[in-house]
């Protein structure tokens, strides 16, 4: 029997791409997306957006009671509760932005398999609502940092650019943890661990001040959310704290966070673009 000749079938067909062919339509359907997921998340919940709150604010009486009264490692910090707060306000952005992304992909199979739509809006829907999240958050934020005394400054304008590589940090592993997730469902435990290392690895329990220096530069070098915390800490809360700059050593050693936050947005895209045609089928 000869073989099937597969020229005679036509060109073969490619699956739904990541980005699609119309850019705007992928915006809009990210849009429109993420506005749905965050309606439905509170949906017949009597407080509503106040759960969301809750989480942070929780984490954060329990954690400065402890870092002030029993370790006691923040009782000499100036603004240490607002440091802490806002710390925990942006590490919970980065968490729920990654972690919900894992199984996003997969959590919409129906729709996935049934709807031809550009694939990179799943992840970009998460983000988007870790976004809605992170603004809410931040307004309590705001107010609860000008109760404990800190003044406005005009630095406060610089936030869109401490939350732009905080987004793309986290965007990048988006992308490439939903990716992954489709083959190897070992990441999202995996994950669970690396953000609980993250966690402690960053400067939100503590300020690098207290570190020596042979510890606080690799800590700023090598991890992208320590540069923006410590930045954070100096243009939003208290500007006599070191800049990250500082912090690492000189400016030429933030082109090292910076690449690496580039990196894993590069590698996200590429490898969700890859697996975006095949995922309908690996589900």
């Amino acid at each position: 029997m000869s073989q099937l000749d597969t020229s005679a079938l036509g060109r073969p067909i490619k699956g739904p791409s990541a980005l699609g062919t119309d850019l705007r339509r992928l915006g809009h359907l990210s849009v429109t997306l993420a506005i749905l997921e965050f309606k439905l998340r509170f949906f017949g919940s009597v407080l509503g957006y106040l759960w969301q709150l809750m989480r942070p604010l929780l984490l954060f009486g329990v954690l400065y009671v402890v870092f002030t009264q029993f370790v006691r490692i923040g009782g000499d910090v100036r603004f240490y509760p607002a440091i802490l707060l806002t710390g925990i306000v942006l590490f919970t952005f980065f968490s729920d932005a990654t972690s919900r992304s894992v199984t996003s992909v997969s959590d919409r199979e129906n729709l996935v398999r049934k709807i031809e739509f550009p694939r990179l809006v799943v992840p970009l829907a998460v983000l988007l609502v870790a976004y809605f999240n992170l603004v809410l958050n931040l307004i309590a934020v705001l107010v609860f940092v000008l109760a404990t005394g800190v003044e406005p400054r005009v630095e406060w304008l610089a936030l869109p650019l401490l939350l732009l590589p905080l987004g793309l940090f986290a965007g990048g592993l988006a992308m490439l943890l939903s990716a992954l997730f489709v083959r190897f469902r070992d990441v999202q435990p995996i994950w669970e661990v690396v953000l609980q290392v993250l966690f402690y690895a960053s400067p939100i329990l503590y300020v690098l001040d207290v570190l020596p220096d042979e510890f606080r530069h690799p800590v700023v070098w090598l991890n992208p959310l320590a540069t923006i915390l410590v930045q954070s800490r100096h243009s939003l809360i208290d500007e006599t704290a070191p800049n990250s700059w500082d912090a690492a050593g000189g400016m030429v050693y933030l082109l090292i966070p910076g690449a690496i936050v580039l990196g894993v947005l590069v590698l996200g895209f590429w490898v969700f673009n890859r697996e975006a045609p095949r995922i309908a089928e690996e589900l």
